[in-house]
């Protein structure tokens, strides 16, 4: 089993940054994508930012140019930099990663969410 475990979510001002963490630990042969996701009241979940094991990075248009995915091998770790947050960034974001158990097996995992508020 994986576990996915987030950190860095809390309240911030509208303008403010904010940077969120998610640690992946268990029985790990290697990661291939990770990603970040959110959900706000009464919408769907949608990917935010997504990164490859080689680094190739995607964005959701609304957040191009205000957050930053990356990613530290060594420790299986995704990190997602969050400036100029607007109220409309208000959401459960979610780590994402789809994991290697073994050369043969993979299975996607979630963390358990951590809650982004942007107001003033």
């Amino acid at each position: 089993q994986v576990q996915l475990v987030e950190s860095g979510g809390g309240l911030v001002q509208p303008g403010g940054s904010l940077r969120l963490s998610c640690a992946a630990s268990g029985s790990i042969f290697c990661i291939n994508v990770m990603a970040w996701y959110r959900q706000a009241p009464g919408k769907e979940r949608e990917l935010v930012a997504g990164i490859s094991s080689g680094g190739s990075t995607n964005y959701v248009d609304s957040v191009k140019g205000r957050f930053t995915i990356s990613r530290d091998n060594a420790k299986n770790t995704v990190y997602l930099q969050m400036n100029s947050l607007k109220p409309e960034d208000t959401a459960v974001y979610y780590c994402y990663a789809n994991v290697y158990s073994n050369p043969w097996y993979k299975n996607d995992y979630w963390g358990q969410g951590t809650l982004v508020t942007v107001s003033s």
